[in-house]
């Protein structure tokens, strides 16, 4: 099996980042060793949603074009129909074991973006993040420094 890594919105803002933080050079410097190593990293499109509505909220010309980037090099992992059947069904489960994810009137990305990574089959899928929480009850999650290559 394959080791396919997403990243969450934390690593993808951390490598979009036009400002150069020790963590945004350390996230760059982990998701090219992944890259360089044979992993298949991927974007999922909730991911680039969510980082891309802030940097244009925040008029980050850079980031977003950064970010396009980044589209380019990685696999992007387009939301389907599957995926948000798969979403509204996780979204129900927690609320009926009264562990929701997030408020009853949002969205709830984290259960989008688990929902995507269950429909990637036969494949070793873990989600690169910033914040475990919610993501580690339905799938692997880990935070992204603990995440190696294969």
């Amino acid at each position: 099996m394959s080791q396919v890594i997403l990243l969450d919105s934390g690593p993808l803002g951390l490598v979009t980042n036009p400002k150069l933080s020790a963590e945004s050079l350390a996230c760059t410097q982990w998701l090219q060793l992944l890259v360089s190593s044979g992993s298949r990293v991927i974007i999922p499109e909730i991911a680039d949603y969510e980082v891309r509505r802030e940097l244009l909220r925040a008029n980050k010309v850079k980031g977003i074009a950064r970010l396009d980037e980044l589209s380019q090099l990685l696999e992007y992992l387009p939301i389907t129909t599957t995926a948000m059947r798969q979403a509204a069904l996780f979204w129900a489960q927690a609320r009926q074991q009264g562990q929701p994810t997030a408020g009853d009137k949002t969205i709830d990305g984290d259960i989008i973006l688990v929902a995507q990574a269950v429909t990637i089959i036969g494949a070793d899928v873990a989600i690169a993040t910033t914040n475990v929480g919610h993501l580690s009850r339905f799938v692997v999650a880990d935070l992204w420094q603990n995440i190696k290559t294969s």
